[in-house]
């Protein structure tokens, strides 16, 4: 099996590249991160916070 890590996409990427990092490491398409972010930035300012803390600690992918 192989091991998977999570990083911010270079190539799926709007803001930061972490909905697009997020859909590669779960296989799902980024736009359901997008819409989730959306949705939890309405709700409160819990998407913001763990939108930020993701762009400052996930590196970004360089094996392109």
């Amino acid at each position: 099996m192989a091991h998977k890590t999570l990083f911010r996409s270079k190539t799926d990427s709007k803001i930061a590249g972490i909905c697009g990092g997020l859909g590669n490491y779960f296989d799902v398409d980024s736009n359901v991160f997008r819409i989730l972010f959306v949705l939890m930035l309405l709700c409160g300012t819990v998407g913001f916070w763990f939108y930020l803390i993701c762009w400052i600690i996930l590196p970004v992918d360089n094996t392109i």
